[in-house]
């Protein structure tokens, strides 16, 4: 069965960097879409990233300073963060799209297989 396991969660001070992993396992990798989301406290989900391919997509917010990667000899799909900030505090999560492309990643649409989540909390 399908199955996804995030690490590499932890506590950061603000600026510093971390980088998530996505473990991969009951599906083909390079077939579909692997998404990074994260939740708030009080807030709702946020699509991060997502990668088809060699095609990537970022929410704004994140852009420039987090990067999606994935080897799918590996199944494993990374996410490195850089230039922290509070408000990246959150719980985050990798998920399987049911289709090759990211479409439907911003609002979580089309991805029906999910991790557990790692926490990230970016703090002094």
């Amino acid at each position: 069965q399908v199955q996804l396991v995030e690490s590499g969660g932890g506590l950061v001070q603000p600026g510093g960097s971390l980088r998530l992993s996505c473990a991969a396992s009951g599906f083909t990798l390079a077939y579909y879409a692997i998404g990074w989301f994260r939740q708030a406290p009080g807030k709702e989900r946020e699509g991060v990233s997502c990668i088809s391919g060699s095609s990537t997509y970022y929410a704004d917010s994140v852009k420039g300073r987090f990067t999606i990667s994935r080897d799918s000899a590996k199944k494993t799909v990374w996410l490195q963060m850089n230039s922290l900030a509070p408000e990246d505090t959150a719980v985050y999560y990798c998920a399987k799209s049911d289709y090759y492309y990211c479409s439907g990643y911003s609002e979580g649409r089309n991805f029906g297989s999910w991790g557990q989540g790692t926490q990230v909390t970016v703090s002094s």
